[in-house]
């Protein structure tokens, strides 16, 4: 029962992240515009006031429109009403109830106390970094209105964590990890002056050297995401010249490092020990 709850919030938190990703999008759009008209539209992207629309004829979708998955399905992923591909994929809200039920499946820890509390802000970071992986995927840019609130709720889990365990250590090895995943990517940052990392990088790393938790696992972080940026490439270094020329987003590897660290950290960790120890 528990893993169909997953995954039927994992669903429904996905369709949000569709409607949250595109409705940033379009209010950068807006920025230093006035006049009604531009009111009326930033009162519509809200994202807590607006209604569901079409991204394309901007009609308000019904009930029978908003069913994650199954809608698009009946509607052959095309708008009811102008008949415009829906630029939304199902496969955002398949990929959140998958990782929400994988997540419970290999907590690492317990569900009682703290760690109860720590998976519950775990979906929730689940939630923001597949949102900020979209964003990063589609535009290039890691916006600041979901890093920011991520990074406070990352503080709170680590002193949360300290004063329910009563160990100051467990904060100090939090931040020894985001100080090294921060240290370095500021250093690539102002060496290359932005060419190799981007600065939404820079921030984000924050968010995932406490999540990581200790200098080790940031390091592990760093790796796998570095293995995933260089498997992301192979496509478009074989098409050659023209390949060279195209961006690749490292949000996304750096996020889904940061998941398998959390989640399989502490196997990794044990896996290293026991192969150095041999």
């Amino acid at each position: 029962m528990v893993y169909i709850v997953l995954a039927l919030l994992g669903v429904i938190f996905g369709s949000f992240i569709n409607a949250l990703t595109w409705r940033l999008h379009e209010q950068s759009g807006l920025e230093g515009k006035k006049g009604k008209k531009a009111e009326e539209r930033r009162k519509a992207l809200s994202i807590v006031k607006g209604r569901s629309m079409c991204s394309t004829c901007s009609h308000e979708l019904g009930p029978l429109d908003l069913i994650p998955v199954l809608s698009w399905l009946a509607l052959r992923g095309k708008c009811r009403y102008c008949k415009a591909h829906i630029p939304d994929s199902p496969f955002i809200e398949l990929l959140t109830g998958l990782l929400f039920v994988v997540s419970y499946a290999f907590w690492p820890v317990s569900f009682s106390g703290a760690d109860l509390l720590k998976f519950m802000f775990w979906l929730v970071f689940l939630v923001g970094f597949i949102a900020l992986a979209v964003y990063d995927f589609n535009w290039f840019l890691l916006p600041d209105k979901i890093v920011f609130p991520l990074t406070g709720l990352a503080i709170v889990q680590v002193i949360m964590t300290a004063v329910w365990s009563r160990n100051v250590s467990t904060a100090l090895q939090s931040a020894a990890g985001a100080l090294i995943i921060f240290g370095l990517f500021w250093m690539l940052y102002q060496v290359s002056k932005g060419s190799w990392i981007g600065g939404g990088d820079v921030k984000l790393a924050i968010i995932l050297g406490l999540l990581a938790g200790t200098p080790f696992r940031a390091l592990t972080v760093i790796f796998f995401a570095s293995l995933l940026g260089t498997v992301a490439s192979v496509p478009q270094l074989v098409k050659g010249k023209e390949g060279l020329t195209q961006r690749i987003p490292f949000g996304p590897s750096l996020l889904l490092a940061t998941i398998i660290v959390v989640i399989y950290g502490a196997r990794i960790a044990t896996w290293y020990q026991g192969l150095v120890l041999r």
